[in-house]
C-alpha cells in the first residue's frame, strides 16, 4: 500500500514558523505562518508522519518491534499480520484474509491509502512468486544503469572485476568529472539488495568516491559490462520451511596496501535461502591471518545475535545454536578456548565474545574448506571459473536467462 501526501498528516510538536507563501496581500508583508501541521521539506516531517503512522498501529493492536522500528506485528488466536514501513510505502502479509482486508480499511479511514494489490515492484525490486519460493531481481533498474553508462553495445565481462588488479596503488590520471563516478557508485550500491557476487567489487571501487581515477572509472564500466550479461540475476527465496540460521564468515588479510587492514565478509541462510551479506573493512589492523578471522567471527556474531532476536519476535523458534562456518581452523580454536595466551592477549576483550556465545550455545563453530566457504566471493576477486561456481552455491539465479 501507499500513502498518498504522507508528511501532511504528522502533527507538529515543535513551534515552527515560515514565511508567507507567494499570492497574499500587501497587507500581510511583515507576518509569518506558524504551522500545525508537517509539511514537505521540514527536518522534522519524517519524524512526525512515522509517529503518527505507528500510533495508529498501535491502537489496531499492533506490537513495534525493538530490533528494526520499522516492523510491526499483530498476534491474536491463530491470526498474524506482519508489516514492513519504508517512508510512505507499506508491505502487509498475513495468514487471514478477512484480518488483511479489515486492517487495509482502517489504514483506509486514518490516512489517504492507495492499495496497489499483490506485491510486484518495491523500491526498484521485482518480485516473482512461484510454488517454490519467490524470486528478488532489478533487472529494470540494471538495465537503466548500463542505458545510463552508454554500455548497451559493449561486450558482457565475464567477473565483476579483474583478478589481482591493485586500484589502490594504481597511477592514473584524475577523472575530469567525478560526479559520474560518484552517480555509478549510489547506484551499484542500491544493486546489492539482489547481487551479493558485487559486495567486495562495490566495496572496492566505493572508497575512491573522493578523488577517482580513469583507471577507477574503466573498473567500474567493467562491473557494468558484468551487468550487461545478466541483467535478470537475482535471489531466490525457498518456501522450504526450515527457518534454521547458518552462517558464513571470512576474511582476506592485509587487503588494503595502503592500511593493512584486512577484510571480513559473512553471507546469512535462512532455511536454504541466502537473505543478508556485507563485506566490510575491519577497523583495526590485524598481525595474522587467524586474528583477522577471529575478527570477522567476532563482526558476524553480532549480525546472528541479530537475527536470532527478530526470528524470535517473529515466533520462529531459535533455541538450537546457529552454525557458524569459518575455514581457518586457528581461529576456530581459538574461538573453543578459553585460555588467554601469546596469540590473543592483543585482541581487543569485545572480540571475546565468540567464545562466550559458544559456551552459551548460541553458535557452533564448523570448519569450511576454501573452496566451499560461500563468503569467498565476498572478500577478492576470483577468476572465472571460481566465481561461477561460488556464484551458483549463493542462491544467484537468472529467470530471464535462456533455457
Amino acid at each position: 500500500m501507499d500513502v498518498n501526501n504522507a508528511f501532511l498528516h504528522g502533527d507538529l510538536e515543535e513551534e515552527v514558523y515560515m514565511k508567507l507563501p507567494p499570492g497574499f496581500r500587501h497587507s500581510h508583508l511583515g507576518k509569518v505562518c506558524r504551522l500545525r501541521k508537517s509539511l514537505y521539506g521540514l527536518k522534522q516531517a519524517p519524524r512526525c508522519w512515522f509517529k503518527k503512522l505507528s500510533d495508529a498501529l498501535l491502537r489496531f493492536g499492533f506490537e513495534q518491534s525493538y530490533d528494526d522500528y520499522s516492523l510491526f506485528s499483530y498476534s491474536c488466536k491463530n491470526i498474524e499480520l506482519r508489516m514492513l514501513v519504508y517512508v510512505d510505502d507499506l508491505i502487509i502479509c498475513g495468514n487471514d484474509g478477512y484480518m488483511l482486508q479489515k486492517f487495509k480499511d482502517y489504514l483506509s479511514k486514518c490516512f489517504s491509502m492507495k492499495d496497489l494489490g499483490k506485491l510486484k515492484y518495491f523500491l526498484g525490486i521485482e518480485v516473482s512468486r512461484g510454488p517454490d519460493g519467490i524470486f528478488l531481481s532489478q533487472r529494470k533498474y540494471v538495465l537503466d544503469i548500463v542505458a545510463e553508462t552508454g554500455n548497451l553495445g559493449s561486450r558482457p565481462a565475464e567477473t565483476p572485476l579483474e583478478q589481482h588488479q591493485q586500484l589502490s596503488t594504481v597511477v592514473s590520471p584524475l577523472l575530469d568529472d567525478p560526479k559520474k563516478y560518484r552517480r555509478l557508485m549510489g547506484r551499484l550500491i542500491y544493486l546489492l539488495n539482489t547481487r551479493p557476487e558485487l559486495s567486495y567489487s562495490v566495496h572496492l571501487l566505493s572508497q575512491f568516491m573522493k578523488e577517482p581515477t580513469e583507471a577507477h572509472w574503466q573498473a567500474a564500466l567493467r562491473v557494468v559490462r558484468y551487468l550487461k550479461g545478466s541483467p535478470g540475476q537475482g535471489i531466490f527465496l525457498s518456501s522450504d520451511p526450515d527457518l534454521s540460521l547458518t552462517v558464513y564468515c571470512d576474511a582476506d588479510y592485509n587487503s588494503c596496501p595502503l592500511t593493512r587492514r584486512s577484510l571480513s565478509a559473512f553471507v546469512v541462510l535462512l532455511g536454504g535461502s541466502h537473505v543478508a551479506w556485507k563485506t566490510k573493512k575491519q577497523g583495526t589492523m590485524s598481525f595474522s591471518s587467524a586474528e583477522a578471522e577471529y575478527r570477522a567471527m567476532a563482526y558476524t556474531l553480532r549480525k546472528i545475535k541479530w537475527f536470532r532476536r527478530v526470528l524470535q519476535g517473529l515466533g520462529i523458534d531459535q533455541s538450537k545454536p546457529t552454525r557458524l562456518f569459518c575455514d581457518n581452523k586457528a581461529a576456530i580454536h581459538i574461538a573453543s578456548n578459553p585460555v588467554f595466551h601469546e596469540r590473543t592477549k592483543h585482541i581487543e576483550s569485545d572480540c571475546h565474545d565468540v567464545r562466550d556465545a559458544v559456551q552459551e550455545g548460541v553458535i557452533v563453530t564448523d570448519h569450511v574448506r576454501t573452496g566451499e566457504q560461500f563468503a569467498d566471493i565476498l572478500t577478492k576477486a576470483l577468476g572465472r571459473a571460481p566465481f561461477q561456481y561460488l556464484l551458483s552455491k549463493l542462491g544467484v539465479q537468472n529467470l530471464h536467462a535462456p533455457t
